[in-house]
């Protein structure tokens, strides 16, 4: 569980700096307190179901994204380090 975590507060923090808002501004508008939005991105804090569609719409994204993958690595850099630890431990054996 603790991956989906990660993977959505990456996302959220991923997709809340392509939209250039800040963690107070996104705060204003989940109706949340200013720490919270902190808290969850840096871990300490785990968003109620609730909360994380408040971000979602917020962001403007569709929940789902803030679970898919870490969103700021385009597939082609996926791939190409999944193609680099497949030659890596290639070559190990």
């Amino acid at each position: 569980m603790d991956k989906y975590l990660d993977d959505f507060r990456m996302n959220m923090k991923y997709y809340r700096e392509k939209a250039g808002i800040s963690q107070v501004k996104l705060s204003v508008l989940c109706a949340c307190g200013t720490g919270t939005i902190g808290g969850i991105e840096a871990g300490k804090a785990k968003p109620s179901f609730d909360m994380m569609v408040k971000i979602a719409d917020a962001l403007k994204v569709n929940p789902a994204d803030l679970f898919i993958r870490d969103s700021s690595k385009s597939r082609s850099k996926i791939k190409e380090a999944l193609r680099e630890d497949f030659n890596f431990i290639l070559s190990k054996i």
